[in-house]
């Protein structure tokens, strides 16, 4: 990491804005990347990614003072926060879509006796809940927190197939794996996400 990033991380870990504008276009190409990545195909039909990195930008902006990147690096954070502003765009564009998809989705989980159905309705509403924190509930907030534990391509498989309805054929696609895989990774994901949550609400 080159000094000059150095330091304008430290800035912004000051509430710096400047330096946060100055970080973004240095990293800007990764994080577009990050947006296209993270964007379905069907959304990317709806949306232009630059559209949505340009309310990302604009988000990070304005929490800047609100938002703690004492411990933390500040492009992950501005990747969350791009991750939030494509569900909100998957929620606005493909919301009926995506609402028809998730009644036919968890047919396993919700027929069996270890309350997936449930962990999957809650794991919804708290990725697709506005980002402020005040508007949340306690439940949402505590799985949002057991969701960061797992690794990114769970999350992303989560994500995928929850909340924005994609087939399991889709996923295995967009992150490397065979449908089979995804399936499985979707089941250890659910269990250790619902033990986990279980942790946090102890």
């Amino acid at each position: 990491m080159s000094a000059t990033k150095l330091e304008l991380i430290e800035k912004i870990r000051s509430g710096d804005r400047k330096a946060l504008v100055d970080l973004i276009e240095l990293q800007r190409a990764q994080l577009r990347a990050y947006v296209e990545k993270h964007m379905s195909a069907a959304l990317r039909q709806k949306v232009d990614p630059e559209d949505i990195l340009q309310e990302a930008v604009i988000s990070c902006l304005n929490s800047l003072d609100d938002v703690e990147l004492a411990d933390r690096d500040p492009f992950s954070w501005m990747c969350q926060v791009a991750q939030r502003r494509i569900i909100d765009a998957g929620r606005k564009y493909m919301g009926a879509q995506k609402r028809s998809a998730n009644r036919e989705v968890p047919l396993q989980a919700r027929g069996s006796g270890d309350d997936q159905g449930g962990l999957i309705d809650l794991l919804v509403a708290s990725i697709t809940t506005p980002s402020q924190a005040f508007s949340r509930d306690a439940r949402e907030l505590k799985l949002l927190a057991a969701l960061e534990k797992l690794d990114e391509t769970a999350q992303n498989a989560l994500r995928l197939r929850y909340v924005e309805g994609e087939p399991t054929k889709k996923i295995a696609e967009q992150i490397g794996k065979t449908d089979g895989a995804v399936r499985v990774l979707l089941t250890r994901s659910l269990k250790k996400l619902g033990a986990l949550f279980d942790e946090n609400d102890a």
